[in-house]
């Protein structure tokens, strides 16, 4: 009888207590239930007033070079030989050798005025190379959006070229080819290296985030070669005419998830700059002949590398999981507390990540990033391949890399990418995305009509 009465006196409590709620709903006058509804809405409305908005990429395109582009490795040797009041034969032996270890193949591009013997650097052509590239990549992102977006609905605009400032300046030109709204908030970003592109989209996803819902934003990177032939004897000058090809590519950004393609992740940005070997690794100045160039140090690779290392200290908290985060801490305890000897744990990367876009700055640089990341061949590859395809486009290089995953077709809802590239400085940037949808149908884009021949064996002069 005990146990029946107290079971009772349990269930009674419930009971009374679901009376008494009751009671004071229905005593509750009118004016109460507005007031407590004026506030929930208030506070649900004020939460998401201070969440940070979503960030999505619409859509993107690239730039791709017709056959009359292409500069095989017996044209642009034919080409040097002809430039003898230009590049004496020790400066053409020198970039012989550094293509044949450069890992770039023979169906990469360059503009028109490279073929004129003397090469044109003049305003003509740099403008007319820029028409090309920025307006075949814009059309193109458009283009894939499938009418879902159109020059009518962009509210920003934001260009990047390091080398190259016109008047009037590149994202003009953009605005009076598409005649986009007069209302447009247009952005002209120079100097900013093969990290423009990240750069750019960090200044979209601030500008998406206090925008209205459904604001877009249009993002072009490019570098034009026309002005940055050099034509001195300098070896670390050269470098650049090895490795630098033309190329330019879009992405249409928004805030809003509607035919959104990838989500915004986590952007990472580290600047070594106070460092003088990184300050002067990638340095634009006048040999001695007056001549104008980039000079590409050979401590350039191990800049970056080191450069690297300080990103990486940033970037793993905002992206690892906490099983690799906990495994870095009690390494780091091991060795630096306790002073036990042993390898120091690296963290894997690849459990945060199924794709990785590293910039094709060259082949040293590849293998640097590779090591300290940990990264398998298999991840590099996309990198690796679009070397061999294009060559170094500069910041547009990480979008081509994208669409070669896709036309691999290896992107799958939900898989996560991670961008890294290297400037001047250095800066180091870092942007990841998540898939929210992959391509509904095959669209190779850049690697349209090759993308079967890939991966190919690179067959390197050591």
């Amino acid at each position: 009888m005990d146990v029946a009465a107290a079971m009772a006196v349990m269930l009674q409590r419930p009971w009374t207590t679901v009376l008494s709620y009751a009671d004071l709903v229905s005593s509750l006058t009118p004016f109460h239930v507005v007031t407590v509804t004026i506030l929930v809405t208030g506070v649900a409305m004020l939460w998401r007033a201070c969440r940070a908005r979503d960030v999505y990429l619409v859509e993107y395109g690239c730039f791709l070079g017709s056959p009359r582009h292409r500069v095989p490795f017996a044209m642009a040797l034919e080409h040097g030989r002809h430039l003898t009041h230009l590049v004496d034969d020790e400066s053409v032996k020198f970039m012989v050798r550094l293509y044949e270890k450069s890992g770039i193949g023979e169906e990469t591009s360059v503009p028109d005025s490279f073929r004129f013997i003397p090469p044109d650097s003049g305003v003509d052509a740099s403008r007319e190379e820029a028409e090309l590239v920025i307006f075949s990549a814009v059309d193109k992102a458009f283009a894939r959006s499938r009418g879902g977006v159109d020059p009518s609905d962009i509210d920003a605009l934001v260009f990047t070229c390091s080398f190259t400032t016109l008047t009037p300046e590149f994202a003009d030109v953009i605005v009076n080819r598409y005649k986009v709204r007069p209302d447009v908030r247009s952005f002209n970003l120079s100097g900013m290296g093969c990290s423009g592109a990240l750069i750019c989209v960090g200044l979209a996803r601030n500008l998406l985030r206090v925008s209205p819902p459904g604001t877009h934003v249009l993002i072009v990177a490019t570098e034009l070669l026309s002005s940055m032939l050099y034509t001195g004897t300098k070896r670390e000058m050269l470098v650049p005419n090895v490795l630098f090809r033309m190329g330019a590519a879009a992405m249409i950004m928004s805030n809003s998830p509607e035919r959104a393609r990838f989500r915004l992740g986590p952007i990472v940005r580290t600047l070594t700059a106070a460092r003088d070997m990184d300050y002067r690794c990638a340095f634009q100045e006048e040999d001695e002949q007056g001549i104008t160039g980039i000079n590409l140090s050979k401590d350039l690779p191990v800049a970056a590398a080191n450069a690297l290392k300080s990103h990486i200290i940033a970037f793993g908290p905002a992206v690892l999981p906490v099983s690799e985060l906990l495994r870095v801490a009690f390494s780091f305890f091991r060795h630096k507390v306790l002073g036990m000897e042993g390898k120091v744990y690296r963290p894997a990367f690849r459990k945060a990540f199924q794709h990785f876009c590293i910039h094709p700055g060259g082949r040293r640089v590849l293998f640097e990033v590779q090591k300290g990341l940990g990264l398998s061949d298999g991840d590099m590859e996309a990198s690796h391949m679009t070397l061999h395809r294009f060559g170094n486009m500069a910041s547009s290089s990480l979008l081509y890399e994208l669409a070669y995953i896709e036309a691999k077709g290896r992107m799958g809802k939900g898989d996560r990418v991670c961008m890294i590239s290297f400037s001047p400085g250095i800066d180091c940037s870092s942007v990841v995305w998540e898939c929210v949808k992959p391509p509904a149908e095959p669209d190779n884009g850049p690697w349209a009509g090759c993308i079967h021949r890939y991966p190919v064996q690179l067959l390197i002069k050591k």
